[in-house]
């Protein structure tokens, strides 16, 4: 387990609005993670993966990139974070997230990844079980989210299916149906006592009813009104270099105990200070009037890093949904815009997978592309990652070598819904970033 009590260097910084910030260096931050998925927000927040270079304003953000890999990679610096407790329910989001953090380096992810339900989990220590790590700094969950979602059936707290994502044998609601799991995040929290926690949604939650005030409500009152929740913010992935249409609904709750009494103060204020504001500050615009934001990030930027399936050796792009086309009125069924963003890459698969090209005959508009005889066919699960901002070596279609040639322990049909399910990394990482720079000034 990680320590966070050795002694640092320290050096103080002072702000425009009179708070005085004590730094120190390199001081390790542990998160507890929950609804983890294959890991795009522990990603995020933890840094030192490597994005396409276009997708980073330099202006802006002149202290993400720890070195430019080739003319078209670079590598984003480490943060402070570290994840010392993941979990979530799917074994492809396991098999996805050990995967790749144990070839990040992170030996011990496997004895770090949980995959109990989080009812089971408070459930476990409510019976005197040691189930969460000690000395936690900050709490980060999407607590799931087909039930706020515009593209779901949007039962919301209605939810009929239970914590383990199966229906009910009796068709009601309960605190342990899957639309109020925020309830036993809310739980671990009260358990971990982090100084912050972060919990992510669809936007459609903003919109139905008013479950935003709700929740907002339900996470202010942890240890009796213990915690300082901002008005939830919704983030277009766009504005932050992601060349995807996402929008999520993002919660953050500060430990008021914790905080600088100073800060404590400034935080009662009808309007708070852009200096102690948690949310990321836009680094891309749709407009041409937008100073030093940069342009939306375009597909071809990503797509040109890319082989087409047939020359690849990689699994996550050569192996891909052969679903055929099945008219325009279908869900899935549509052409992306290569000198765009993409739509939202949902949980889906097969089928309901956009198209990377169509043929004329369909209505394809990339003609330069099938005039060179490439093929009509749909986004392959790496180019869906890529989409979504995870890095070209973040395996998803994963063989198992101890079975039969052919099978897999990742399927190209679970991974294109691991990744719809996930966070954006470079989304979380302008997150991680942010906190990582007000941190010592409220603490």
């Amino acid at each position: 387990m990680i320590t966070n009590n050795i002694a640092e260097p320290q050096f103080n910084i002072e702000y425009s609005n009179g708070l005085t910030s004590t730094l120190t260096d390199e001081k390790t931050l542990n998160v507890l993670s929950l609804f983890s998925g294959c890991g795009g927000m522990d990603l995020g927040f933890e840094g030192g993966f490597s994005i396409p270079s276009v997708l980073i304003n330099k202006k802006l953000s002149p202290d993400f990139v720890e070195e430019e890999i080739d003319k078209n990679l670079s590598l984003l610096k480490k943060t402070r974070f570290q994840t010392v407790f993941a979990n979530d329910i799917l074994p492809d989001a396991k098999n996805t997230w050990i995967h790749h953090f144990n070839k990040r380096g992170d030996y011990n992810c496997v004895d770090k990844f949980r995959s109990d339900s989080i009812v089971d989990l408070v459930k476990l220590h409510n019976a005197g079980q040691h189930v969460f790590p000690d000395k936690i700094d900050i709490v980060t969950g999407g607590f799931p989210c087909q039930d706020f979602s515009i593209a779901g059936k949007r039962k919301g707290f209605d939810s009929h299916k239970n914590h383990h994502g199966k229906f009910k044998s009796i068709n009601e609601a309960s605190e342990e149906t899957r639309g109020q799991l925020y309830m036993w995040m809310k739980r671990v929290i009260e358990i971990s006592q982090p100084k912050m926690f972060i919990a992510e949604n669809v936007k459609g939650l903003v919109n139905l009813n008013n479950v935003k005030e709700i929740i907002q409500k339900d996470f202010s009152s942890i240890n009796g009104n213990g915690y300082f929740v901002f008005d939830p913010q919704v983030l277009h992935a766009a504005h932050f270099g992601i060349p995807q249409s996402r929008e999520r609904v993002i919660f953050i709750g500060i430990k008021k105990s914790a905080l600088k009494p100073e800060v404590f103060k400034k935080l009662q204020k009808k309007v708070i200070d852009a200096n102690l504001n948690p949310y990321p500050i836009p680094t891309h615009s749709n407009s041409d009037n937008s100073n030093d934001l940069a342009p939306f990030a375009k597909l071809s930027d990503i797509f040109s890093l890319l082989e087409e399936p047939e020359l690849s050796n990689d699994w996550s792009q050569k192996r891909f949904s052969r679903a055929k086309y099945m008219g325009a009125h279908c869900q899935g069924q549509t052409e992306i815009k290569l000198n765009g963003i993409a739509p939202t890459i949902r949980s889906e698969h097969h089928g309901n997978i956009e198209f990377r090209r169509l043929s004329k005959e369909h209505g394809g508009k990339h003609l330069e592309e099938l005039s060179n005889n490439l093929i009509e066919r749909r986004l392959t699960p790496r180019e869906c990652a890529m989409i979504q901002t995870f890095p070209i070596d973040y395996d998803f279609v994963i063989p198992n070598t101890t079975k039969r040639k052919g099978s897999f322990l990742v399927s190209p049909s679970q991974a294109y819904k691991v990744i719809g399910n996930a966070v954006p990394p470079l989304l979380a990482y302008h997150i991680a970033k942010r906190l990582e720079k007000i941190w010592d000034l409220y603490f």
